[in-house]
């Protein structure tokens, strides 16, 4: 079959899509890879649950049931759409089920393995009912990965279903979805998987582990991130089976929609700018300062703006900031929720230094692109990273990356001391505090005492393009080698 020019039809599949549900990156990947597929032509339609806090108006499509175990839940499907520049529009279809779905959150429910069960379930049934059959079917994380042992093991032996491949990608593999074998009835399918060689993991039936071994094709968000879990550092116990599929493993790094994150945006920000007028992100960090009581100074101003986890290497930065703080007078603003830990190791920093520190614990979008506009640094020194968002939007408004080189952030972080020409941000190799401590001082030191070189890599990150024009071809070269070889 000749791909070069065919339109593919694309369904993907996601536990949560930005606009309609979001708690962290899979929902930006979600939302804007799709637009991005279909601008480039493509048949591309979304799959999600409908969640309580959906409350988008959406169109009735059809309903049928589909076997939970020993009894039959209905699935109601709904249509709405994500809108794609130049008139264009994504179809995102809703499973509706009010006993599995209709609830405050989207996870952390004692039946989440049935919720997302019935999820890759309605999924597969519902494609006759909508006459669409995709040539490939993206599954995304741990919530999706029954879908692919479904198709293989049950719906392939129908003729609508045998030809469609399927890509599952990693977002991030310490999620896996590991539930009690007994979940396994809820799958209903005849053949036995419950094996050693298929969806069995010390004892647990995983999501993670089907996806895995089932789909045609695997993809992580990084290219170090796909070498880094092929290790036992960074395998989750899963190192064996991804190297068992290592010729069918792929990395690709995410990109951000450019027109949502737009410094140039008035709305967004409190004073637009580009790399044309860099000098008005000063004026971002002067207005920040002032909202939120920090005192007025041309200290650097560091960001922190992530999930409050173990993950994220909070503790280096906590075992270090007083020194900055009494050193340099640096300035700090931290977005986001997770451990009750870090909550109280920021808010007691921030009552130390009111002038200094500013600690919002909440998930606040609006708020997030302030303060990416207003910062000079922005700080990731994770213990491990699949991809990062976090740094590729700071470039976005010009803020400059201090992270540790590990997974996405080692890919899109060039080091400036190491590269003079290309660095674009500052960066480590082993997690530990002292390492991050130097770096961090590196970047002051540059800020402080070479505001024209600073400047010149502001410039240069604003300059920068991780949008989603490069992954987007990477995608699509990847689920024709994935439908070339199940057709072979």
């Amino acid at each position: 079959m000749n791909l070069s020019n065919k339109q593919l039809k694309v369904l993907f599949v996601s536990a949560e899509v930005d606009p309609f549900a979001k708690t962290g990156g899979l929902a930006d990947v979600a939302g804007s890879l799709p637009k991005e597929l279909t601008l480039l032509g493509q048949d591309v339609r979304v799959f999600m649950p409908r969640y309580k806090s959906i409350d988008t108006e959406l169109a009735y499509v059809t309903d049928f049931p589909v076997d939970m175990g020993d009894r039959k839940e209905t699935c109601v499907i709904k249509e709405g759409s994500i809108h794609v520049p130049e008139s264009k529009e994504v179809k995102v279809y809703f499973l509706e089920n009010y006993h599995y779905y209709y609830r405050d959150g989207i996870y952390c429910y004692q039946d989440d393995a049935q919720r997302f069960i019935m999820l890759c379930k309605a999924a597969l049934e519902m494609l006759p009912y909508i006459d669409f059959k995709p040539d490939i079917i993206h599954c995304n994380d741990w919530h999706t990965g029954p879908l692919c042992l479904l198709l293989k093991e049950k719906y392939a032996k129908q003729d609508f279903y045998k030809d469609i491949a399927t890509v599952y990608t990693i977002h991030n593999l310490e999620y896996q979805g590991n539930f009690s074998a007994d979940t396994c009835a809820f799958m209903n399918v005849e053949e036995n998987f419950f094996t050693y060689e298929k969806a069995e993991f010390y004892g647990m039936f995983s999501f993670m582990k089907c996806g895995l071994v089932y789909s045609d094709k695997i993809n992580t968000v990084s290219k170090q991130y796909a070498k880094e879990i092929l290790t036992t550092a960074y395998g989750e116990k899963m190192e064996g089976i991804l190297i068992n599929r290592k010729k069918d493993l792929y990395g690709i790094v995410n990109g951000i929609s450019y027109e949502e994150f737009d410094p140039g945006k008035n709305e967004d920000v409190y004073t637009a700018f580009d790399s044309k007028c860099p000098w008005n992100k000063k004026e971002n960090k002067r207005k920040f300062q002032k909202e939120f009581g920090l005192a007025k100074s041309d200290a650097p101003l560091l960001a922190i703006v992530t999930r409050l986890t173990h993950q994220k290497g909070l503790e280096l930065i906590l075992g270090c900031i007083d020194k900055f703080i009494n050193e340099n007078d640096i300035q700090l603003a931290v977005l986001g929720i997770g451990d009750e830990y870090y909550h109280n190791s920021f808010k007691e920093l921030e009552k130390k230094y009111p002038d200094n520190v500013a600690v919002f614990l909440e998930f606040n979008h609006k708020l997030a692109k302030k303060i990416y506009a207003s910062a000079d640094m922005f700080l990731m020194p994770s213990r491990f990273e699949p991809c990062g968002l976090g740094q590729i939007i700071s470039f976005r408004y010009g803020t400059i990356p201090v992270v540790r080189a590990t997974g996405g952030l080692a890919e899109t972080v060039i080091d400036y001391d190491v590269d003079r020409k290309n660095g674009n941000g500052f960066s480590f190799t082993e997690f530990n505090e002292k390492e991050f401590e130097n770096t961090l001082d590196r970047a002051i030191q540059i800020y402080c005492k070479n505001s024209k070189e600073w400047e010149n890599l502001v410039i240069r990150a604003l300059k920068s393009d991780f949008s989603w024009k490069k992954p987007c071809t990477k995608y699509l070269d990847l689920y024709k080698i994935a439908i070339e070889d199940k057709n072979r």
